[in-house]
């Protein structure tokens, strides 16, 4: 029960999750959930545990409470079952008030863990960069503040579950003596004068024994508030998850038929069925950051058309980065609109973000990505083309390194390439990939000039129009348009005189 349970609840959270953007949302925009991936991984591992622990009991209880309840009433009269039952009644609502603080505090507690153990992250994975800064002290003091924190909120569910520890005991010990209280009442009130010593010393036996029994089924579901107490506050997460989770899916379901966000990065084919010369129509658009009141961009509009390839330039801080993710539907526009005409993915538009994305895996798996592992089927002609373009994007070396194009490796790709490496990668799967529009957000800035201008030609010769975010002058002798960004919501849209002997060269 507990695997079947574990297995389907987690895949169905996983369904909503990565529908869409739903994961994007969750963990960079919004700020009401807490925790996503603990919430999915975690929680809902403690919660089938409890709850498959639970089974045995609340499946068996109906049977027996029945069955000892006929003999309780058949031995002392309508007075023992319905005593018990108020006392049932009784010992519940008192652990109920006792398990609302419980709840509440269990929720903050895995919030904090959560929050702790993405401290632990945050320093495994940029682990390098904090030690160049010799800010292991640091980070000592910031991660210990947070496990003060934890163990503050631990202390307190500790003390609340204490609470709850000593009811549910108390009503334990409490049934014994409603027992001998529920056959003794009918001794003393003369029911029983008649029987001789041994046949009392019979009867109160046997009824001792009935009443306890069924004393005994309630006690055991009256255990379970403890149990309970922690089903309910990961109830309360996951279910809290799941709510939000909708929400998003209902907000992005409808605000563009054509931003091709139920492509299947399986199918070679456009949305619209037939070919089209424009990438991105962007009409009046102004937008802002999420985090932000200050508008980026006011009133821009462009179309990126096939073969005209554009230049996003800017200072820091002006929305260049921001316009691709207003592009790619990432971001909401505050007014205006922006139109894809073309679908994500090959024979469309990809998008190459600033920081370069390695998923686990084997080499192949890396440059075929986001393509699933069974498309294209691995073989010759396909091998060809992979080792192709990871030589034209100055990475072949990589094949002797991972002994292979599908051998499993079992270091982190962060930890063993160089950023210039990584780029290249990302080159390499853009040229396996072939999108008729590229995206490329500071995509060369780990690259020499030299090696920019050979991947800026191999993508145009691939048949790829260009829409590239940078700094660098070096950059406007690839490109046919700058869209210069200049702060305070105003841009500048203008043709780039190219040199004629730097096109040749």
């Amino acid at each position: 029960m507990y695997v079947n349970w574990r297995k389907t609840l987690t895949e169905s959270l996983h369904k909503a999750y990565f529908q869409g953007r739903v994961y994007y949302t969750l963990n960079v925009l919004r700020e009401d959930i807490d925790n996503p991936d603990q919430r999915i991984s975690q929680d809902v591992e403690r919660l089938c545990k409890q709850m498959s622990a639970m089974a045995s009991r609340l499946i068996v209880s109906p049977f027996t409470l029945t069955y000892y309840t006929y003999h309780c009433f058949y031995s002392t009269g309508w007075m023992g079952p319905v005593s018990i039952f108020a006392f049932f009644v009784v010992g519940t609502v008192a652990n109920k008030i006792l398990m609302g603080p419980v709840v509440s505090t269990l929720c903050e507690q895995e919030k904090l863990e959560g929050d702790f153990r993405f401290k632990h992250m945050q320093i495994r994975v940029n682990a390098e960069s904090a030690a160049f800064y010799r800010a292991g002290i640091v980070e000592h003091m910031r991660t210990d503040r947070r496990l003060q924190t934890l163990l503050k909120t631990q202390q307190s569910l500790i003390n609340n579950q204490l609470w709850l520890s000593l009811g549910v005991n108390t009503f334990d010990f409490m049934g014994g003596f409603l027992s001998y209280i529920i056959i003794a009442i009918p001794i003393f009130a003369g029911l029983y004068d008649g029987l001789t010593p041994g046949e009392l010393s019979a009867l109160i036996s046997r009824n001792a024994f009935v009443c306890i029994y069924l004393i005994n089924c309630f006690t055991q579901l009256l255990d379970l508030c403890t149990t309970l107490s922690d089903v309910a506050g990961y109830t309360h997460r996951i279910g809290e998850l799941k709510e939000v989770m909708d929400d998003v899916l209902r907000e992005q379901c409808d605000y563009d038929p054509a931003s091709g966000e139920s492509y299947d990065f399986d199918s070679d084919f456009n949305i619209h069925g037939g070919p089209v010369d424009t990438a991105f129509i962007v009409d009046h658009l102004s937008y802002k950051s999420p985090y932000s009141d200050q508008r980026l961009v006011e009133d821009l509009s462009l179309t990126v058309s096939e073969g005209m390839h554009l230049l996003v330039v800017g200072n820091t801080g002006t929305g260049k980065t921001s316009l691709l993710r207003v592009l790619n539907r990432l971001w909401e526009a505050e007014q205006g609109f922006v139109q894809m005409t073309t679908c994500f993915g090959p024979r469309g538009t990809l998008f190459l973000p600033q920081k370069p994305y390695l998923t686990d895996g084997t080499l192949r798996e890396q440059v075929i990505y986001p393509l699933k592992d069974i498309y294209p089927a691995s073989g010759s002609v396909d091998d060809d083309r992979i080792m192709k373009f990871l030589e034209l994007a100055g990475v072949s070396s990589l094949v002797k390194r991972t002994g292979g194009l599908d051998k499993v490796v079992d270091w982190n790709w962060y930890d063993v390439l160089s950023p210039g490496e990584m780029q290249r990668l990302c080159f390499a799967r853009l040229f396996y990939l072939q999108p008729k529009y590229a995206v490329l957000d500071e995509a060369t800035s780990a690259l020499t000039e030299e090696a920019e201008a050979k991947l800026y030609r191999t993508c145009k010769q691939l048949g790829m129009t260009l829409v590239s975010v940078g700094h660098r002058t070096s950059l406007e002798k690839h490109h046919d348009l700058q869209l210069k960004l200049c702060g305070d919501g105003a841009w500048e849209l203008k043709r780039i005189k190219v040199n004629p002997t730097e096109t040749a060269m």
